[in-house]
């Protein structure tokens, strides 16, 4: 029997008819071994979902079509089954996983009853069998006491439990492949990693292959066997993941690498990677990376380059490989070192611009028919924190410990319970009407999702201008209109006449842009930049910190950055506070705690972050069981239940603050006097 479970051969599907069709997978071909993970990596736009769909046989109707090649899942080509055939392939042979976790999953239904209906469909149990087997795979999965859980809504699980329930739904069918699309985008660090170990022991445990698709490097080289890369339509570079991670050969491939951020970048621009994905209703006739590689030449536009062959099981889609055009390649050009990035001087307390002591926000809990207060969720109790002129403060933790709220509370969208918030020197919580709004100018907010923080039926100009409006900061229309013209052009990376198009006609990366546009309009001093990269490619990711940081270096603006990539912050961040449960944790310059960490939370954050060199990756340290709730935190040190150092004291006793440092900070016994 051969070792190749599934082969795609010349895979070509088409969205739409005639001139303007989306040419979404152009000519793809790759193999998946039994047992084996394939990783197919490429920035949003590239052809990689597509990809997976059309094995699937789940196109968008009634447009989606594949118009060309083979699909062979042990010797049978999918395409060519009838759609009864496919129902019992799908979820039964191969199983998927989704990226969007709240469409993917009924919310109408219970978790059980979604697992069932796959159960029920291809191994035809009813009953207790039925329930005993949701049960075992809900078990399987991680899910803590599944009888608990069987009955819960969608709604009522955190992001990792959902994605153990997507998990569950896959395997119920006892699938040979398994899709993996995006499995753990804007997931936290240690709930990545333990998803990311669940797939491996499942993989281990029942010899299913595994396609992965994902941007992010780091896992990449944590969970590939196979590594391939796709850009504009098809595979431009596949090799295995070691010699890959080594040398990568594609001038793409390169780019993707330069523009991970890290430590050691952090005092120059990040690489980035000029342009977007080009449309894929084009017709290619040459290289479709030609018009943003830097080492493109004659042959590159006139010429598709052939499959080469660099080393054994290694190659490339590249004329410089090819003996038959390398000659007329160019050297590669010497760029001078980008000048280095000028930081202020920290700021001493005096001079901070943003200082938040104690801030409390607790929200009732309203129960029986009189409503009465039964209890309350301490959301956020008793952080502080402070950003000076000109820095980024970090703020880190996983979801559901409280960043965003600090965030809210301390632009006074939600009032605080008690505690302090004085920024350049006034006291915001005493503020109120006319006089909180002047004050709004000063400080403003970038939220995660772009696209749904924008009015859809708004064109980007009225967006972008709406602050000024809302604040009187400009009276004359005219004004105004050139001030937004300046913003839009200060943000840079947006087409032609872009203030006058509506929300959906732009990329994820140019949305995120229009938002800074947005939050600049005003002229503020401090921005809260909430998860403003999380979902986004690494290529894409480069060019907003890049904007965020020139800005900053141009403005002097203060960031509050929250987010869960520990890459992000090692590059971008003066200082980060880690936050667990509603408290600060650890906090200190970015150096310090990200190199030396004291707190076993922060060690544990760091330890589950994937790394594309395999030298700096560490031991991943295991958390147990989920966040507890902030309803009924725990006695004494609120992370105690889950640390792997606990000791008697800490169930007892919350720490108090011990200086490690002149900036560094931390509230554990283990460091304690």
């Amino acid at each position: 029997m051969s070792d190749v479970l599934l082969e795609i051969e010349n895979l070509e599907t088409r969205i739409g008819a005639g001139e303007g069709a989306v040419r979404a997978v152009d000519g793809v071909s790759l193999a998946v071994r039994r047992g084996e993970t394939f990783a197919l990596l490429g920035e949003s736009g590239c052809g990689k979902s597509m990809t997976a769909l059309s094995i699937m046989r789940l196109l968008p109707a009634p447009a989606g079509h594949v118009v060309g090649g083979r699909v062979i899942l042990e010797g049978t080509d999918l395409l060519g089954l009838s759609e009864a055939e496919m129902r019992r392939v799908r979820g039964g042979r191969i199983g998927m996983i989704f990226q969007e976790l709240m469409t993917s999953l009924n919310p109408v239904l219970t978790i059980g009853e979604q697992i069932a209906e796959t159960v029920h469909m291809h191994r035809r149990l009813r009953g207790r069998a039925l329930r005993a087997r949701v049960l075992e795979l809900m078990d399987s999965v991680g899910v803590p006491s599944p009888r608990r859980h069987i009955g819960d809504y969608p709604h009522q699980l955190s992001g990792g439990m959902k994605q153990r329930v997507m998990i569950a739904i896959a395997l119920a069918g006892e699938p040979q492949l398994l899709i993996a699309d995006e499995p753990t985008t804007a997931l936290d660090v240690t709930i990545q990693a333990e998803v990311l170990d669940l797939l491996r022991r499942l993989q281990h445990e029942t010899g299913m292959a595994l396609l992965l698709i994902t941007h992010d490097l780091g896992v990449v080289a944590q969970m590939a066997d196979q590594v391939g890369v796709m850009y504009a339509g098809h595979i431009v570079e596949e090799a295995p993941r070691a010699p890959f991670f080594e040398n990568p050969h594609h001038p793409y491939s390169r780019k993707l690498f330069e523009s991970v951020p890290t430590m050691d970048k952090r005092d120059r621009p990040l690489a980035v990677i000029p342009g977007s994905v080009p449309e894929l209703t084009r017709v290619f006739h040459g290289c479709r990376f030609v018009d943003r590689c830097a080492r493109a030449w004659e042959a590159c536009r006139e010429i598709a380059p052939a499959w080469r062959v660099v080393a054994d099981g290694y190659r490339v889609r590249c004329h410089l490989y090819d003996p038959a055009h390398a000659d007329g390649a160019p050297e590669p050009a010497r760029v001078p070192a980008p000048a280095a990035v000028v930081r202020p001087a920290r700021s001493d307390h005096g001079a901070d611009l943003l200082r938040v002591t104690d801030l409390e926000i607790h929200f009732p809990i309203q129960s029986g028919l009189f409503k009465r207060i039964s209890g309350r969720v301490r959301a956020v109790d008793g952080v502080s924190l402070a950003v000076g002129v000109g820095h980024t403060l970090a703020l880190v933790g996983e979801s559901g410990c409280g960043k965003t709220t600090v965030a809210k509370g301390i632009l006074q969208l939600i009032r605080p319970t008690a505690g302090s918030v004085r920024f350049d020197g006034v006291e915001l919580t005493t503020l109120r009407g006319r006089a909180l709004r002047r004050r709004r100018r000063d400080f403003q907010i970038i939220f995660q999702d772009p696209f749904s923080s924008m009015n859809p039926r708004m064109m980007i100009g009225d967006i972008v201008e709406e602050g000024m409006v809302a604040l009187g900061l400009v009276t004359d229309r005219d004004a105004r209109r050139a001030r937004v013209e300046e913003l839009l052009g200060q943000v840079g990376g947006l087409p032609a006449r872009a203030r006058e198009r509506y929300p959906h006609e732009f990329s994820g990366g140019q949305r995120q842009r229009i938002c800074i546009a947005r939050a600049l309009a005003v002229d503020p001093k401090l921005i809260v930049c909430d998860e403003p990269t999380s979902a986004l490619d690494v290529s894409v990711q480069a060019q907003i910190l890049n904007l965020l940081k020139r800005l900053q270096g141009k403005l002097g603006l203060s960031y509050l950055f929250i987010t869960h990539n520990l890459s992000v912050v090692s590059y971008l961040a003066d200082d980060v506070a880690v936050m667990y449960l509603g408290r600060i944790v650890e906090r200190g310059a970015v150096g310090e705690v990200l190199e030396a960490p004291c707190h076993p939370y922060t060690e544990a954050l760091l330890s589950a972050v994937p790394v594309i060199d395999e030298a700096s990756r560490r031991e991943v340290i295991r958390l147990e069981g989920d966040l507890p709730t902030p309803v009924d935190p725990p006695a004494g040190c609120h992370f105690h239940p889950r640390c792997p150092r606990a000791m008697p004291v800490c169930r007892e006793h919350y720490p108090g603050v011990t200086r490690i440092g002149e900036h560094h900070e931390v509230r554990c016994h283990l460091h304690g006097t």
